[in-house]
Order: structure tokens, then sequence, then C-alpha cells
């Protein structure tokens, strides 16, 4: 599925856009006055601006109220506006250039987004395979994480059987301490690390965070 974006910025920015529309690897959305913006801003996943329209002071409080999206600004060399921006791209570009670029910008994005989580007050990063709270960090396996993950995002007990299949894809009939095995270990690191025993609690319903 394509990325959207909501294109923002003054009539002739628009227009051009609308003519190269066809030839781009997103989905384009422009907006109008007689949109509501914040409906706008919802139903894609960034914001495309012209910073033309950054002279604008209305203009400007609305780019600047949008919280949680990426906003590509589009601007002549050397200028630089008020408005909020997570990623700037300096024009004139060729086709291909403003695609990939476009691209590879929503795609940082993502991937920054989707590879840190934060769980009570530790922080669980996913890239660097680290768990950290406050200046401390332990190293932890890509099979402990997909275990934090797992018990943080059902937000309640999971039982042996349930992590078994979910993480390993065991049968229900087979007799393992695969997962008591990780539990201790990952239980033993944080400890020593964050004096933490409540981390994982366990109780008759399974596991949980």
């Amino acid at each position: 599925m394509k990325n959207s974006l909501l294109v923002f910025g003054t009539k002739n920015f628009i227009n051009s856009l609308k003519e190269i529309k066809e030839y781009l690897d997103f989905s384009l959305k422009f907006f109008h006055n007689d949109i509501i913006f914040s409906d706008a801003v919802s139903s894609v996943n960034a914001l495309l601006i012209d910073s033309d329209v950054c002279n604008d002071g209305k203009y400007i409080n609305l780019i600047n109220s949008v919280n949680k999206k990426p906003i590509l600004l589009v601007s002549k060399p050397g200028v630089l506006k008020k408005c909020n921006y997570t990623h700037r791209i300096t024009s004139p570009l060729l086709l291909s250039d403003f695609n990939t670029w476009i691209v590879s910008s929503l795609t940082s994005e993502e991937f920054n987004k989707n590879s840190s989580v934060t769980i009570k007050e530790y922080t669980l990063d996913k890239n660097e395979k680290k768990l950290k709270k406050n200046n401390l960090i332990i190293a932890i396996t890509e099979r402990e994480i997909q275990l934090i993950e797992l018990l943080f995002n059902e937000k309640k007990s999971l039982s042996k059987n349930s992590l078994l299949k979910k993480i390993w894809m065991y049968s229900d009939d087979v007799d393992t301490h695969t997962l008591e095995t990780h539990i201790y270990r990952l239980r033993k690191k944080i400890f020593a690390k964050f004096n933490d025993e409540k981390f994982i609690i366990n109780s008759k319903a399974g596991y949980t965070i």
C-alpha cells in the first residue's frame, strides 16, 4: 500500500504536483480551505509542505499544530522558514530524486518510530537490541525482544503454552523448559543491572509485564 501525503502549499506548488502525481511512488491528497485540517491530517502518513505558505501566520499555526506526523518541507536553497518540519528538501529536483527522497524519508521515520518502545520506565531499543533505564543499559537477544514486546502488547497474562505457540511455534503437547530458561536469564540480567524483580511477573494465569 502506498504512503499518502497531504500537500499543503501555494496554487502553483499544488498544480505542479498534480501534473506529476501519477509518476510518484506515493499518493497525494491536496488540502483545500473547505477541508477540516485535523481530519485531512489524520487520513495521511505525512505532510508535504511548500515553504512559501510559511509566510502566512495562519498557515504556520496550522502546520505547527501537527503532532506525530512527519512534515516534509520543500524550499529553495538557503531559505529557512518558521514552520516546523522533520525533513527538508531543497528544490528544484529531478522527479526520480524527488521520489527517492520522499520514500526514504518516510521509511526512516517509520523505522525510527517502530524501533523504540517505552515500557514502564524502560526503553526497549529493537534496533540496538538494548533495554535502557536512565543511564543504565543491558544487551538483549532477538528472542528476548519478542518476549518483552508480546507480553507488553497483550496487556494481560499469557500462559506458557500461549507464549510457546506465539514465539517458538510449539504445539500444545511439547514438554520444554525453553520459556522458563529464557525468562530466568532475562530476569537475572534485569535484576543485576536495574535491581528490578518485578519487570516480568508470573502468576497462576501466566506471565505479564
